[in-house]
């Protein structure tokens, strides 16, 4: 019987990523990069307000008698985030100064984002502002607008500024030359956000690995028709490819397969030729799945050896196949195929992917119940996780039969978010025993 480590690393190993494609940069996101995006313009391109106010020479505003500018902190802070400042930077004020006439500088033009006219200060004035917009010339500073009376023809500053204050500086964010997206990186918004600022609609990229899922069995039928005596729903493969595409996969489910023997050998032949992952549910569990298993050998190396684990124990992969396909033979069981695609399946797709972190969190946990566990067998109990709100230890809660239902039955794993991890010897856990419990799909 093989190790639950052994089989997940020989899964692991087999995974590849898929040859790389150009596809949009709206449909980039989640995946692996396949070049470096070098940007060949500065990011801002022009000196930018960093919030709305006032352009302004900081020399006209930031000598007046009477105005007593807040911490550097503040002012450095709100002007990175380009956020207007609040009402409550106010305090920093005096509270109602008295404000002589003379300080007051005439509002001589507005300049909205995405303006074009240019635009030139001279001593002693200002240019409305919006966030985004370019500076006039000469301008070197933003006097915000809380920052002042809001004077339409004139306004009167009642902070000083400094040169540079709020402003957006040009190649602040890239410069020419600078890798805004490096080979390899899984794309995030934040890159996806630095590719757009480079210049890039299109991005080569690593896809969504191709899984096809398939089901085998004589007493399966599809969900268009109704189950005689002894047929039963394909379950399973519809479980499984939910699974397969949750993990981030491209996923076609390809429905049961025609039992006749060339016609079988055809159909997996063809699915092997155009993905790089296939899954068949019901390829293993008895007899009934020993043509199915005769048209895989001829196919390529297949390895049916027990894994150390339950449920999911029954189980096979191999690499089909010239292109050498992962492929996974799975039982007819939909809480079995869950358990083995949340172990192995989901593991293969993330590392074709280019993803690190191949598995799912795994925390401690103190389990609320007894336990018991089959020897010599690594066992996956579905669970409800919760944390005390008051120590932020979190608790596990194993789902009973008497709960979830016999251990065969999907329905408890829709009442689980979690399954906890017990090893091999680990035979009996009693209620305040720590356990390993992995998070599942977090459910809104």
């Amino acid at each position: 019987m093989r190790s639950v480590e052994d089989q997940l690393a020989a899964v692991v190993d087999a995974a590849v990523a898929p040859e790389p494609i150009r596809v949009a940069l709206t449909d980039a996101l989640g995946l692996m990069c396949a070049e470096e995006v070098t940007s060949t313009t500065q990011v801002p391109g022009f000196p930018q307000a960093a919030v709305d106010g006032f352009a302004v020479r900081a020399v006209d505003v930031g000598g007046s008698a009477g105005l007593r500018r807040p911490e550097r902190r503040d002012a450095a802070k709100e002007g990175a985030e380009g956020e207007a400042v609040t009402e409550g930077a106010d305090s920093e004020a005096p509270a109602d100064p008295p404000v002589a006439r003379e300080r007051a500088l005439p509002v001589v033009g507005e300049v909205p984002a995405g303006s074009q006219k240019p635009l030139r200060l001279q001593p002693r004035q200002a240019v409305r502002v919006a966030t985004g917009a370019p500076l006039p010339t000469l301008a070197d500073a933003v006097l915000p607008l809380e920052w002042t009376d809001r004077g339409r023809k004139r306004v009167t500053p009642q902070r000083p500024v400094r040169t540079g204050d709020f402003v957006r500086k040009p190649g602040d964010d890239i410069q020419p030359g600078d890798i805004a997206v490096r080979q390899g990186s899984v794309l995030g918004p934040a890159q996806i956000g630095l590719a757009a600022a480079a210049g890039r609609d299109k991005l080569l990229v690593y896809p969504r690995p191709r899984v096809t899922v398939m089901s085998y069995g004589l007493e399966l039928v599809d969900l268009d028709r109704t189950p005689g005596l002894g047929q039963v729903f394909d379950i399973a493969s519809y479980v499984v490819a939910a699974a397969a595409r949750e993990a981030g996969a491209d996923v076609h489910r390809a429905g049961i397969v025609n039992a006749e023997p060339r016609r079988m050998r055809e159909t997996v032949a063809g699915h092997i030729a155009k993905s790089e992952f296939v899954v068949v549910t019901g390829a293993v569990g008895g007899s009934g799945a020993a043509p199915m298993q005769e048209i895989l050998r001829e196919l390529g190396e297949v390895d049916t050896t027990r894994v150390a684990m339950h449920p999911g124990s029954v189980q096979g992969f191999g690499l089909l196949g010239d292109e050498r396909t992962p492929t996974f033979l799975l039982p007819s069981n939909p809480v079995s195929a869950l358990v083995i695609a949340e172990t192995f399946i989901r593991p293969a797709i993330r590392r074709s992917l280019g993803k690190t972190a191949v598995a799912r969190r795994t925390v401690k946990a103190r389990s609320l119940r007894e336990l018991d566990s089959i020897p010599g067998r690594r066992g996956f109990i579905r669970a409800r996780l919760m944390r005390d709100a008051d120590s932020g230890e979190y608790l596990v809660e194993p789902l009973s039969a008497l709960e979830a239902g016999p251990t065969h039955l999907l329905a408890g794993f829709a009442e689980a978010n979690a399954m906890v991890h017990l090893p091999e010897d680990a035979i009996h856990v009693r209620p305040g025993d720590i356990v390993d419990v992995e998070f599942l799909h977090q459910r809104s």
